[in-house]
Order: C-alpha cells, then sequence, then structure tokens
C-alpha cells in the first residue's frame, strides 16, 4: 500500500505553487488574528511561512532569529505587536498584497424597554 504524503508537505507544496492560495491563507490567518483567534491565526502564519520562504530567510528580512520567531509563533509564544507587525508587513510586501481592515457598521441591537418600579 503506498503512503500518502504528509499534510504540511502537501500544504507546503501548494503554496508554493498557486499564489491564490497563498494570498488566501495569509488573509485567513490575519482575519484569525483579527477576530480575536490568535492560537489558529498563529498556526496559519507557521504554516505558511513554513511552506514559503522559511524561518531563516524571515529572521533575515525582519531582524530578528529564526529560532525566536518560531518561539513567538508556536501554541505557547506570546508575539509582541512590533515584531507580528513586522512579520505581516514583510509577508504582505513579499506576495505583493495588502491587507486592509475596513470598518463596517453593524445593525444596531433593538433597545429593550425599561420597566417602570
Amino acid at each position: 500500500m503506498a503512503l500518502t504524503r504528509a499534510f504540511r508537505e502537501t500544504l507546503g507544496q501548494e503554496l508554493r505553487n498557486d499564489r491564490a492560495f497563498r494570498v488566501a491563507c495569509l488573509d485567513e490567518a490575519i482575519g484569525f488574528l483579527h477576530a480575536g483567534d490568535l492560537a489558529a491565526g498563529k498556526a496559519l502564519l507557521r504554516d505558511f511561512i513554513n511552506g514559503t520562504l522559511g524561518f531563516g530567510n524571515l529572521g533575515k528580512a525582519v531582524h530578528t532569529s529564526p529560532k525566536s520567531l518560531m518561539r513567538m509563533l508556536s501554541a505557547d509564544g506570546n508575539p509582541q505587536a512590533e515584531r507580528l507587525f513586522a512579520i505581516l508587513c514583510h509577508l504582505q510586501k513579499q506576495e505583493n498584497v495588502e491587507v486592509r481592515v475596513q470598518p463596517i457598521a453593524r445593525k444596531a441591537a433593538p433597545r429593550r424597554a425599561l420597566k417602570a418600579r
């Protein structure tokens, strides 16, 4: 029986070969971070970095050691905003995309009538 490739290997190959997929993954990672799901955002960023430029090249670009970047984006890591934004900025430049956050007005929740005491 033939063995299948590991998920990370398949993901890495897809990231290297398909720009639209890379952009969608980066967008999804940033979306998770913006929504407050730091664990999912960091995990997707780790996979994105491993499948594209690698931590060594990223470390050189953002002037941070690769091991520090790996720890920062690990499950227990707690990245500082300055370093996280440096990573995101470099990844956006690498992919030649600009991610923006656009405010959208929500529908106002109906107000409850106050009961007289």
